[in-house]
């Protein structure tokens, strides 16, 4: 059929530019890696098809709902107490309102949320999935991947990392480069409080933490949290109890730090005189503390663009992809 006879589609104008439909799709989604010359090919084929998106009636054509969820696997509570995740949604629903495509934001926190949520992605209300916060046992991803939702991770997605798109920090060396400048700062007696064990963010800060230790590593200075400000605080007392000869803390969250710094300011500990406190995202929480936070900055606004920009790719048909970004150390007060 002619194109005169009916509205130009993205096919339409990948043919006439020479160019597969993922760089067309790059294109209309203001993405960046696209040549100059591909770019310019892709510009000219759609003025010279006239192809316009029409979001409603792509909407009807192909059975999508033009909409994409922000999927949090965590209990309801951490979407409030957690800064880290209102940062995210708020990058995700610019990226997405700049292109039109409204964005809805689900909790599911327990297993009867996690299938009312599997229920109505899979039902076709949703054409896309960004979720926050995998863990490894969770059965959202798979049952997600079994009804062919398009889903792209925050973190990597620890089992999945071949057959689901991600964004992460670079976890790893974040961990070491806050552990080696707790070193740099004289400190032997190096404690950690860990994220949760079953995610790639618990995993991976743990491991650079120990490679950076080497020989000083000590698992009687380990104990781990699930991110909240509470559990910073009753692992501090654990550890405390554990090692008070302990110098130093590095806390895989700056919210569970908050919770760590009450806990040795509560045990007569002078922070950093008695014990140096390190931690990680560099939310508002740090700047706030009293003495403020040396963190590790995550570049939540380039970590949210990145994450719709690659759902929007999978959606169009591309291959799943995993993009690694660095962090970078905030130094403050508190070493």
């Amino acid at each position: 059929m002619s194109t005169r006879n009916r509205r130009p589609t993205i096919r339409d104008v990948a043919a006439a530019a020479g160019v597969s439909r993922g760089t067309v799709s790059r294109v209309l989604n203001g993405g960046k890696l696209v040549s100059p010359e591909a770019r310019a090919a892709v510009e000219a084929a759609i003025a010279s098809t006239g192809y316009v998106a029409n979001q409603h009636a792509r909407s009807l054509a192909t059975s999508r709902s033009n909409s994409i969820a922000f999927l949090l696997t965590e209990p309801q509570h951490l979407l409030f107490e957690d800064p880290n995740f209102s940062v995210l949604l708020r990058g995700v629903a610019e990226e997405l309102s700049g292109r039109e495509i409204p964005l809805l934001l689900m909790v599911a926190g327990t297993p009867s949320e996690w299938r009312q949520i599997t229920r109505y992605v899979a039902a076709g209300h949703v054409d896309g999935v960004l979720l926050i916060s995998s863990h490894r046992d969770n059965p959202v991803l798979a049952d997600l991947l079994a009804h062919d939702v398009p889903v792209v991770a925050c973190g990597v997605p620890l089992g999945y990392e071949g057959r689901v798109g991600y964004v992460a920090a670079d976890d790893k060396l974040g961990a070491v480069t806050m552990a080696r400048h707790l070193l740099e700062r004289g400190r032997t007696r190096i404690a950690m409080i860990t994220g949760p064990l079953d995610t790639s963010g618990g995993t991976l800060r743990l491991e650079g933490y120990r490679e950076a230790l080497g020989d000083l590593y000590d698992e009687t200075l380990v104990a781990t949290g699930d991110y909240s400000r509470e559990s910073g605080r009753l692992a501090m007392a654990e550890l405390l109890r554990r090692r008070p000869d302990l110098d130093a803390v590095f806390v895989a969250s700056d919210l569970m730090a908050a919770g760590a710094l009450a806990t040795l300011q509560a045990e007569g500990r002078r922070v950093p005189d008695d014990v140096a406190v390190g931690g990680f995202d560099d939310s508002g929480v740090a700047a706030a503390m009293h003495p403020a936070l040396t963190t590790m900055r995550q570049p939540f606004g380039r970590i949210s663009s990145e994450m719709v920009r690659l759902l929007l790719e999978v959606m169009e048909g591309e291959e799943p992809a995993g993009i690694m970004l660095p962090t970078s150390l905030v130094k403050r007060d508190s070493t």
